[in-house]
C-alpha cells in the first residue's frame, strides 16, 4: 500500500472506528467488564494496537508491522495462546494514534497497545501499564543549518510536538523553569511534526530520542537533522492494557519478566537499536541506557 493511500485509509478508518465506538457504546459498556482473557477466548481473537510511524518501536515496513514494541507484544501473544491453550488464536492488528490509543483500549477495540506509550500517573487513571520496557530521553531535533546548539537557543523559536503525547506538558514545564518562551505547534503525527521542521515551518521537534532517531534513519532523503545533547526529561515506556484486569496484567508482566530474565529482551533490544532496521538498513546506535538496565534488573511499572 502506498503511503498516501495508507494515510487516506487511516483517516477513513479512524472515522469509522469513532462512529462504531459511539454507535456501539451500550454494547461496549456491557462487555468491557468481562476479563480480557475471557473476551479473547470467547472471540477466538486478540486485538493488538500498533503505531504506523513510530520507528523503531512500532511502524510499517511496507505492509508489515514491525518494531521493538511490536516484537515484545508478539511474545505476549504467544503467552496468551499458551494460557488459553489455543495456538490458532487469531491476531488482528489495529492502527492507533497518540490521541486514539487510550480510547481504543477503554472501549475494547484493542486488548494491547504496542507502541511508544509513556507510563504516567495521569494515564494510569485511564489504562494500566506493564513493567517498563524502555526508558527514553526527551530531546529536541533541529536542522543542521539552524544554528541551534543548546536548549537555551530555543528561546523565541517555533517548537512542535505531536498532539496527544506527554511531551507537550514536558516542554511547557521545562520552558517555564528556564524562563524561555517559544511559539508552540502540534503535529497530527510524528511524521507530520518531522515534516514541519524539514520544511522550516518549525525550528525544533521535541519528542523521545529514539523516535527522533528512527524518523531520521527512515527518512528517504536522509534528512540533515541532529539532536541536541540536553534532555528535557526521561520517560518510561510500557505496553498498555485495560485497567482493573489483574489476571491479564500478571500474564503480560510475567511474559516480559521472562524475556528480561532469559536475556531475550536484550537480544530484541540490540536488534532494533544497535543493528540495521528496515526499510533502509539504517542503524540507530543507541546502546541500552543505565535506566533501562536497572528496570530490567528490578522490573517495575512505576509511572512518572
Amino acid at each position: 500500500m502506498k503511503l498516501a493511500d495508507r494515510n487516506q485509509f487511516t483517516v477513513i478508518a479512524a472515522g469509522i472506528a469513532l462512529v462504531a465506538a459511539l454507535a456501539t457504546s451500550s454494547v461496549n459498556a456491557q462487555n468491557i467488564n468481562i476479563p480480557t482473557l475471557q473476551r479473547i477466548q470467547e472471540n477466538g481473537t486478540i486485538y493488538v494496537g500498533h503505531r504506523e510511524a513510530s520507528a523503531p518501536f512500532s511502524y510499517y515496513d511496507g505492509d508489515n508491522v514491525v518494531g521493538y514494541s511490536k516484537e515484545l507484544c508478539d511474545k505476549v501473544v504467544i503467552a496468551v495462546k499458551q494460557k488459553l491453550n489455543n495456538p490458532s488464536l487469531k491476531v488482528i492488528l489495529v492502527p492507533v494514534s497518540s490521541n486514539s490509543r487510550s480510547l481504543a483500549l477503554v472501549t475494547g477495540m484493542i486488548d494491547l497497545e504496542c507502541g511508544s506509550t509513556t507510563n504516567t500517573k495521569i494515564q494510569q487513571n485511564t489504562v494500566a501499564f506493564s513493567v517498563t520496557t524502555f526508558v527514553s530521553g526527551i530531546k529536541a531535533m533541529v536542522r543542521d543549518d539552524s544554528g541551534i546548539k543548546q536548549l537555551a537557543d530555543l528561546n523565541g523559536k517555533t517548537i512542535i510536538t505531536t498532539a496527544g503525547t506527554t511531551t507537550e506538558r514536558t516542554v511547557k514545564a521545562v520552558f517555564a523553569t528556564r524562563k524561555l518562551v517559544a511559539r508552540e505547534m502540534s503535529g497530527v503525527s510524528h511524521a507530520d511534526s518531522f515534516k514541519q521542521v524539514v520544511t522550516r515551518k518549525a525550528d525544533a521537534f521535541v519528542i523521545d530520542d529514539a523516535l527522533l532517531m528512527g524518523l531520521i534513519a527512515n527518512s528517504a532523503a536522509g534528512a540533515p537533522m541532529r539532536l541536541l545533547e540536553e534532555n528535557f526529561a526521561f520517560e518510561p515506556y510500557a505496553i498498555a492494557m485495560r485497567k482493573n484486569d489483574p489476571e491479564f496484567k500478571v500474564l503480560v508482566d510475567s511474559s516480559l519478566k521472562d524475556l528480561m530474565k532469559s536475556g531475550e529482551l536484550e537480544t530484541i533490544y540490540n536488534k532494533w537499536f544497535l543493528g540495521p532496521i528496515p526499510p533502509y538498513g539504517a542503524t540507530l546506535n543507541l546502546p541500552m541506557s543505565d535506566f533501562l538496565k536497572e528496570a530490567i534488573r528490578v522490573p517495575n511499572d512505576n509511572g512518572i
